[in-house]
């Protein structure tokens, strides 16, 4: 674990030149080069995902107040966090227009219109986008923040709730095969109906456990019934003639993805980026010196053009500075691979190679088989990521059936399970009575006793200190 954490997370954001938040604006930060590399290489990760049955698209930023207004239950879940544009140059607007704080009041209003019959469904799309929500807890860049500058949300309407109810499955499905890619481990659990989507009829979340032991929300699935299909008169005519309200889902994923690669891999030299989304994937590192340097960089740029044949992303640090400020550079930013080559090396028709997530230096042969060998580094510095996240995760889950115990064990870093018999009213008790928050169900249970109540639980709920 990266000791005082929240100090490691800050730094590592302006020192890997990942973003800068100097920015006059609280809660807003620039995406450096690299850290936009990054988040590209996530974001491309999940839109191959989403690819496969949903099409692309774009809406306005601005929602007018009163598209916005007309969802009530929905707009007083962000009717404190929603900024105002109520002027156009010098001319005050005859409406107030929002900037979109999430897509469901702008996106919908267009679902009534392209939605006729039973053929135009299921529909299904999503857009990457910025959300902008008047943040009034402390920010964190990537994690706590006023613009949201990354926010994929996926959109879908059915014709029946069993075809929703299958959406939101395969929502979780795609999002276990997207962290997973990412090396992310995950918590999946129901939210509680007080911390469900304003609108919704229930949501399914993803969190992350963080170094520090607070969990991340990372992804969101929201079935979202036919609350907003009744609002924005979403209807279609069904094969027999009559008209009916869909069914419809939401879900999405934001920059707090790109904060957990960073937080959940890191280590106290810096970055250790999974090799998928690393913007290099292999840095070369030349050992020059004055005798052997032309036939040493020449090397590099023929190994770097073999491994780009292979679809590898390779960088070639020729800097003129010490070889170990260089392996310092790349330790920092996360490089998964670096390959050093000197003149003797070149003599011996090899390169030393390490992993980051390692840092032992193993001698590939300078021959056609360099390229193979480098994407089975990759690979198994991607597999040992993984591993080494899920252990940590699989170590800081336990179980408890006393209420008193919970706070011992969330201070020492860890999620709580506990059983629960459902009831809100005892849910809130029990945040209340440890000052945590419950995550949400995880499963249905026939055994145990409610942890508060003492009556048959239903659920074992999970319990966390939380961002």
């Amino acid at each position: 674990m990266v000791e005082n954490f929240d100090e490691w997370f800050h730094d590592i954001l302006e020192n890997a030149d990942i973003t800068d938040s100097r920015y006059p604006i609280k809660g807003m930060a620039v995406w450096r080069p690299y850290g936009f590399q990054i988040r590209k290489h996530s974001m491309n990760i999940i839109k191959k995902l989403l690819d496969k049955d949903h099409d692309e698209v774009l809406f306005p930023m601005l929602v007018p107040e009163t598209e916005l207004a007309k969802e009530g239950i929905h707009v007083k879940g962000f009717e404190d966090e929603v900024y105002w544009v109520t002027q156009g140059g010098q001319t005050p607007l005859n409406e107030k227009l929002a900037l979109r704080p999430t897509s469901e009041t702008a996106i919908y209003p267009m679902y009534s219109l392209w939605i006729r019959t039973h053929i135009d469904l299921p529909i299904k799309m999503y857009q990457i986008v910025n959300t902008f929500r008047y943040e009034t807890k402390h920010t964190r860049p990537l994690i706590r923040v006023r613009e949201i500058t990354t926010f994929k949300e996926a959109h879908t309407a059915h014709a029946t709730k069993e075809e929703s109810d299958e959406q939101i499955q395969d929502f979780i499905e795609m999002y276990k095969e997207f962290f997973d890619d990412l090396g992310i481990p995950y918590l999946i659990s129901k939210r509680p109906e007080w911390d469900k989507f304003p609108g919704s009829d229930y949501t399914m979340a993803f969190d992350v456990i963080m170094p520090n032991g607070k969990t991340l929300q990372i992804g969101t699935i929201h079935n979202l019934g036919q609350t907003f299909a009744k609002t924005f008169d979403i209807t279609f005519e069904d094969k027999d003639g009559e008209h009916k309200l869909v069914y419809q889902t939401c879900a999405g994923v934001s920059d707090r993805v790109i904060a957990s690669v960073i937080g959940v891999h890191g280590d106290e030299k810096g970055l250790r980026l999974p090799p998928k989304v690393s913007p290099n994937q292999v840095t070369i590192i030349p050992i020059l010196f004055k005798k052997g340097k032309e036939e040493v960089l020449a090397k590099c740029s023929e190994i770097k053009e073999q491994l780009e044949e292979a679809g590898i992303r390779v960088n070639i640090d020729d800097r003129d500075i010490r070889p170990g400020k260089k392996f310092n550079d790349w330790e920092l930013k996360g490089t998964p691979l670096k390959l050093e080559l000197g003149p003797r090396d070149l003599e011996n028709n090899i390169t030393v190679a390490m992993r980051r997530d390692e840092g032992e230096k193993i001698e590939l042969t300078l021959d056609d088989s360099l390229a193979d060998n480098v994407m089975d580094l990759l690979e198994k510095s991607n597999e040992n990521l993984s591993k080494i996240a899920w252990d940590f995760q699989g170590e800081h889950v336990k179980f408890t059936e006393d209420i008193n115990e919970i706070s011992e064990l969330v201070e020492a870093g860890n999620v709580v399970k506990f059983y629960w018999g459902g009831d809100e009213a005892v849910g809130k008790e029990i945040e209340e009575k440890t000052g945590y928050d419950i995550l949400g169900i995880q499963e249905e249970v026939s055994e145990g006793k409610c942890i508060a109540s003492g009556e048959d639980a239903k659920y074992v709920a999970l319990i966390a200190k939380t961002y």
